[in-house]
């Protein structure tokens, strides 16, 4: 794979992504769908990812492709293989929290070495570099073209008597909230979609535990960036490695953290 080249299409297709996801955001009204497993899904997602799935496709023809809204991409085995989640936080989309991300990556031998996140509502676009190391770029406005001032990203220095946690906007349960209970927690704050990994990446947060249902396109992008600013993901049952393509794309529970947090057991 030819890294530079991947950076540049994916940061540019998901700029892309997010004029369209945003004409419809900020449009009187949208129409919002129910899929099969009940969750949402508006003309916004399926825009967003027919425009990067075409980009994709014609940047990349030999490289497999999964993305969330095309279910006949669910069914492949693969290890190496780009992977999106057009529109991550649909229901912060349809309640206009801005809180939703559009979400790229490259995942090789199981492994998400390169990820893009942007949030467009909040002007927020994080990304790796080619070498892997990763980024944010000084927004809120972007050009597809050339790129801005970047600033290296990097996971916090955590104090284990005073933790920063993230927790899920729209999926907290008690479980969540009883395993957080075991920490010596600072200060708590709840962000949707994949912004959560960038947190941590950013030392916005320290850990990230996330006890519920999660699928490869919600986490990819976040995991790649998070990984690229020195953090670590691992699941949430034994602390083994955090690996892609795996059956159905479906996620166990997991933890993303600053190494250095004393994780729980």
């Amino acid at each position: 794979m030819d890294f530079d080249r991947l950076v540049t299409v994916m940061r540019r297709l998901a700029l892309e992504a997010g004029d369209r996801i945003m004409e419809i955001y900020n449009a009187p009204d949208f129409e919002v769908k129910t899929k099969s497993d009940a969750s949402p899904v508006t003309e916004a997602d399926e825009a967003a990812d027919a425009l990067i799935s075409a980009g994709l496709a014609e940047a990349f023809p030999q490289m497999a492709l999964v993305t969330e809204e095309q279910a006949a991409s669910h069914g492949q085995s693969v290890s190496t293989f780009l992977i999106v989640d057009p529109l991550d936080g649909t229901k912060e989309f349809v309640q206009r929290r801005g809180d939703f991300t559009v979400n790229i990556a490259f995942v090789e031998n199981g492994v998400p070495l390169r990820g893009v996140v942007y949030a467009p509502a909040k002007g927020r676009l994080f990304y790796t570099l080619a070498d892997g190391r990763s980024v944010e770029e000084q927004g809120p406005e972007f050009d597809k073209e050339t790129i801005g001032t970047q600033h290296p990203i990097s996971v916090s220095m955590p104090d284990n008597r005073a933790l920063m946690v993230v927790a899920s906007k729209s999926h907290r349960d008690q479980a969540t909230d009883d395993y957080i209970a075991q920490y010596a927690v600072k200060d708590m704050t709840s962000a949707g979609s994949s912004l959560k990994f960038c947190l941590v990446a950013t030392g916005e947060a320290d850990l990230y535990p996330r006890l519920g249902r999660t699928m490869e396109w919600d986490t990819a992008a976040g995991d790649a960036v998070l990984r690229g600013a020195g953090g670590e993901v691992v699941r949430f049952d034994d602390h083994s490695p955090f690996t892609y393509g795996k059956e159905g794309f479906a996620n166990p529970f997991f933890i993303a953290f600053a190494p250095g947090v004393l994780l729980a057991k």
